[in-house]
């Protein structure tokens, strides 16, 4: 199980959009609040990568800007979230990441960190002995945990 060194291929539940991309620059948890109004779902996971190396096709996928700097793709024909894109100067400009549930080997895609893990929902913790950054992991700051944290 997991092999996150192959080609990415996925797109949304009705077929409309697909995608296509190379191996992933990262695999992460991502626990902030937008994503979890953008997904419906306690906490989401990504395969990340420059946006210049996804290839879609099909339908194009529908924008929603939900912030500045932020937007969130999905399919106009059957509302499958499929993006977070973002501009993000740390780790080299334009980025997108693609939800690991709606690739079409989400087993070959293992989380490797937590992100934004102090505005997770508290009644859920990962069993998993991995990172925890407060904010974005690519920061410059340290993991404040490895492994479960007890409720605070």
């Amino acid at each position: 199980m997991g092999d996150s060194s192959q080609k990415v291929t996925g797109g949304c539940m009705c077929g409309a959009v697909r995608y296509e991309a190379p191996a992933p620059h990262s695999v992460i948890y991502c626990h902030c609040k937008d994503c979890r109004r953008h997904s419906g779902a306690p906490v989401v996971s990504f395969v990340g990568y420059l946006k210049s190396d996804v290839k879609w096709t099909g339908e194009a996928r529908n924008i929603y800007k939900s912030s500045e700097k932020i937007e969130r793709g999905f399919c106009n024909k059957c509302g499958t979230p499929l993006t977070w894109e973002g501009s993000v100067e740390e780790l080299g400009g334009d980025l997108i990441e693609l939800f690991v549930g709606t690739t079409d080997n989400p087993d070959d895609h293992i989380p490797t960190f937590h992100i934004w893990h102090d505005e997770r929902i508290q009644w859920l913790e990962t069993v998993d002995d991995l990172p925890r950054y407060r904010g974005w992991a690519h920061d410059g700051s340290e993991p404040y945990a490895h492994g479960p944290v007890s409720k605070d």
